[in-house]
């Protein structure tokens, strides 16, 4: 086992239990990751629009059932003091990192827009029109080139709660009786947690 994420699984293989990921795909469902992320940018939806960044994402039969991250529009703009506090309270997090803008006044600068793409998104995000990046992570280059906020599993982990509670709801409906699922335990990590930390 050359890694803790090799060990972790064939210990979970050797214990019976299953793991399923499905990690991008939440990323890009409508009602997933980066919605996620965009209702905590907007604090309440009646301040703005959430629309896709990138290109729609379609079933076999031709229903858009997501896209690659997300442009929040807000009514009206917001100081970027304002959009950071919305972003530590909304994640539970004391400390965020930001790369301000080199301009001097950056930080008082205004945010209207700002494009949203979960856990690594600096390729996503370059050279998309928007006041703000907000992603989990990015390469020193991409931070060099745009403005960056987060860590790449701090914009994932909020999530978890809510998708255990969609995933409970679905095991608990008829389509689960009838396939043999029903009855299966969704259980979060307590001990999950970012590897590195800001001191």
């Amino acid at each position: 086992m050359k890694t803790p994420l090799q060990s972790s699984l064939l210990q979970c293989a050797a214990h019976g239990i299953s793991i399923y990921s499905p990690h991008s795909a939440l990323d890009s469902v409508w009602g997933g990751i980066n919605d996620w992320l965009a209702n905590g940018v907007l604090h309440g939806k009646e301040n703005g629009a959430i629309s896709s960044l990138v290109g729609d994402k379609l079933s076999p039969e031709g229903v858009v059932e997501g896209a690659e991250g997300r442009l929040v529009t807000l009514n009206s703009p917001i100081s970027m003091s304002v959009l950071e506090s919305r972003i530590k309270e909304y994640l539970k997090l004391s400390q965020i990192q930001v790369g301000y803008a080199v301009s001097s006044d950056a930080q008082s600068a205004t945010v209207r827009t700002v494009a949203i793409c979960a856990g690594s998104g600096g390729s996503m995000l370059m050279g998309r029109a928007a006041d703000v990046y907000f992603t989990g992570e990015m390469s020193h280059h991409e931070v060099l080139a745009a403005v960056a906020a987060g860590g790449h599993d701090n914009t994932e982990r909020g999530y978890l709660p809510d998708l255990a509670s969609k995933l409970r709801h679905e095991l608990d409906g008829d389509a689960a009786q009838e396939s043999g699922v029903a009855g299966i335990d969704v259980i979060l990590s307590e001990k999950d947690r970012h590897p590195l930390q800001i001191v």
